[in-house]
């Protein structure tokens, strides 16, 4: 963005109003500012959507820069209105607006999760589940994994509850914790912010303990929800719903010894899974280590196949593996 000139930037505005309303925008202009934008619009054969969208971001926060510069929310709905009609409008605001809505909570997005855990401590539950609805899955993980277990499950259960949230309420809470933060921390429209699959993303980047905790308090306080949770996560004996070649690049970051106790006890399914995507020496090891294993802990079995999930998920979220869960179409190549 900052590489573009202020002219660039109302070229793609303008090329994104459509040609009746940017004719009539144009119409109010000098000449000479005429002629600078027609250039540039001939310059901008075609247009990265993602840059496109930045525009108008930043044509947005502009405009709401406050009353007493003539700004506001108000200010920019006119306009839009004006310019691309009722609908189309409010569309384009409420996307705006929850892209928006995670900025106000920017200054605890690299704070290190402890230090947010003393900030919101004390907090209602609902404000807790706002703000970490509105944080990094990654890092809402960690300060989720730092609460009480009954004040996470408490939290677990708001989070997917919520929908959506009012940007006024958005805004109170975050000023009243920037306000707290500068002695704890070092350096009408809606928009949507928590619900399952926020606290999915959450879950699914926390340890085992927490993960654990997690689903046994939101099982007590709402079955249906939690068995919708589970339904979501990946679990070790998906392993069966990997493509043979997401599974041989996870074998082979996993280590033998690992692997060994996360098969104690498997379905012959997700067992078979496995073995046959090892070469043939590398099964007979690993049918041999887990012989000689012997009886092993639940926990530690557990632990084993939490630990082959993470490698998974991680696998995911890089782009390297496809998940196909259950219920869903099949990818085509």
């Amino acid at each position: 963005m900052a590489a573009l000139t202020g002219t660039q930037k109302a070229a793609m505005m303008l090329l994104q109003l459509g040609r009746d309303r940017a004719a009539r925008v144009m119409a109010q202009l000098e000449v000479n500012e005429i002629e600078e934008l027609t250039a540039e619009i001939m310059r901008l054969d075609r247009v990265d959507q993602d840059l496109a969208d930045e525009v108008l971001e930043e044509f947005y926060a502009a405009s709401v820069i406050g009353p007493g510069v003539g700004g506001g929310l108000g200010y920019a709905q006119h306009l839009l209105e004006a310019s691309l009609g009722r609908d189309q409008a409010a569309g384009m605001i409420e996307r705006l607006q929850s892209s928006m809505a995670g900025q106000r909570f920017e200054f605890l997005q690299h704070a290190d999760a402890r230090q947010v855990l003393s900030l919101i401590s004390g907090e209602h539950p609902q404000t807790i589940a706002l703000v970490l609805a509105h944080l990094r899955p990654d890092h809402a993980s960690l300060i989720l994994a730092g609460l009480p277990p009954e004040l996470q499950a408490e939290v677990a259960h708001r989070i997917a509850l919520m929908e959506r949230a009012s940007p006024d309420v958005v805004t109170v809470v975050a000023e009243s914790l920037q306000r707290k933060a500068s002695a704890v921390l070092t350096p009408q429209e809606l928009s949507a912010v928590g619900g399952v699959q926020p606290l999915v993303e959450i879950i699914n980047r926390a340890d085992p303990t927490t993960e654990k905790l997690i689903l046994e308090g939101l099982q007590a306080r709402d079955e249906a929800l939690a068995e919708e949770v589970r339904s979501r996560m990946f679990v070790f004996g998906d392993i069966v719903l990997l493509e043979d070649r997401a599974m041989q690049l996870v074998l082979r970051q996993v280590e033998m010894s690992e692997l060994s106790v996360a098969l104690k006890g498997v379905g012959e399914e997700v067992r078979d899974k496995i073995l046959r995507n090892l070469s043939e020496r590398a099964r007979e090891n690993l049918v041999e280590e887990v012989e000689l294993l012997g009886p092993v802990r639940m926990s530690q079995v557990e632990d084993a196949r939490a630990s082959v999930v993470q490698v998974i998920r991680r696998l995911e979220e890089s782009g390297q593996i496809l998940i196909r869960r259950e219920g869903e179409d099949e990818y085509v190549a």
